[in-house]
């Protein structure tokens, strides 16, 4: 065996975490894994780099030493990366940094930031509904960057070797409805004001229809699902017809239609940015989450719920799948 950035990586974690558990969970690890990884470490730079006990972890003087000297190692090889491909792109002279997407309105506001601040790498854009999809299309190198929602209960299947960056823990669904409709009255909707409604959702948004379904036979309702787009699904709820999930961040296409979060946030997802490696991560991420904020302040019913709830602007947490 022997060191590499990633095991440099492994160290300033643990260091800056200040425990196996919480260093295991910023870096996507079982904690099992990342204790037989440090071992593996520590013998081959010859002694025990981290004190470990209840109280947590923390570097050994061997430790602070061979942490102190990766840290700016780990920082010169990340800007190297980003240097490398900047430049790379200005000879090609053409889109360099290709991006994957699921639907989301941070997407207008991220790539307007990436011309702004990287003028020499011109980000492309490709949507999909599938998130699988995108992934496998990153691990294929047919993407540098995908970013994509996880529905809760369906996980998605991660390829080996990608990492993955969490830019929302958890962001709830809402749903939208006619603005006449009795349930939009309300600040919030019970599902059980919905029992009667039948919901439109897209059965290619991977997770979406399962997901719903799980919720609505969790709160005692037999679903009675459509398939459709959400456009379409949108020209039906104005009329009565139907009900339907939406982002929170997503503004009423209609004057006739309400956007309403769900009591107890019974659907949720988790927003992710995924590449081949972390060091691509940091090509778009800080752009990613501000665009995101962005569009959660211009959306009424998410920046009521956030206020609601004391939440807001969190920092993403790295964690590299597969490593």
């Amino acid at each position: 065996m022997e060191l590499e950035v990633r095991h440099l990586r492994v160290l300033c974690a643990i260091a800056d975490a200040g425990s196996l558990h919480k260093a295991a969970r910023e870096l996507g690890m079982a904690q099992p894994s990342l204790s037989t990884q440090l071992r593996r470490i520590e013998r081959l730079l010859g002694g025990r780099l981290f004190t470990r006990d209840r109280t947590g972890s923390r570097p050994t003087p061997l430790g602070h030493i061979v942490v102190s000297r990766a840290r700016p190692l780990v920082a010169e090889l990340t800007a190297l990366v980003t240097e490398t491909r900047a430049a790379a792109a200005r000879a090609a002279g053409g889109p360099r940094l290709r991006i994957g997407a699921t639907a989301s309105r941070a997407l207008p506001g991220w790539l307007s930031r990436l011309r702004a601040r990287v003028p020499a790498v011109e980000p492309s854009l490709q949507m999909d509904v599938s998130a699988s999809a995108l992934l496998r299309q990153v691990a294929e190198g047919r993407l540098d960057l995908a970013f994509v929602h996880e529905v809760e209960g369906s996980p998605l299947r991660v390829p080996d070797g990608l990492c993955l960056r969490v830019l929302v823990e958890r962001e709830p669904q809402f749903v939208t409805l006619a603005a006449d409709h009795p349930a939009a009255a309300g600040r919030e909707v019970r599902l059980a004001d919905l029992a009667q409604d039948r919901w439109m959702v897209d059965a290619t948004v991977d997770g979406e229809w399962d997901g719903v379904c799980r919720v609505l036979r969790a709160a005692g309702i037999e679903p009675d699902l459509l398939h459709g787009d959400y456009l379409t699904a949108y020209f039906l709820a104005a009329i009565g017809e139907v009900v339907t999930v939406s982002q929170p961040t997503a503004l009423p296409p209609r004057s006739d239609l309400v956007i309403r979060p769900l009591q107890g946030d019974p659907i949720g997802v988790r927003l992710l940015l995924a590449a081949r490696t972390a060091d691509e991560l940091n090509l778009g991420v800080a752009e990613l989450e501000e665009a995101y904020w962005e569009a959660a302040r211009q959306a009424p019913a998410y920046q009521e719920w956030l206020a609601r709830r004391g939440a807001g602007r969190t920092a993403p947490t790295l964690r590299a799948v597969g490593a």
